[in-house]
């Protein structure tokens, strides 16, 4: 009996990958349109991820949009 071609299994793996970079596409999305729309959920992100906060500020700002930094820290600031 011959063996199983390894060419099923290859590409049940390849799908496995593309679903997940797609998944990965979809909840990098997700954050950013929650953060983008949410100052209490950035702040949320200060408080415990401020590295990813830090890259939603350097991505609005190579996207051409300024000012989210600080409007976001004179909020916070004016809270405390």
């Amino acid at each position: 009996m011959a063996p199983k071609p390894m060419e099923p299994i290859a590409r049940r793996i390849f799908k496995g990958i593309i679903l997940l970079e797609v998944a990965g596409v979809f909840a990098a999305y997700g954050l950013f349109h929650k953060m983008n729309s949410s100052r209490d959920f950035r702040g949320t992100m200060n408080k415990y991820f401020p590295s990813v906060l830090e890259v939603f500020y350097k991505s609005n700002e190579w996207s051409g949009v300024y000012g989210v930094r600080e409007s976001d820290q004179e909020a916070w600031s004016n809270q405390d």
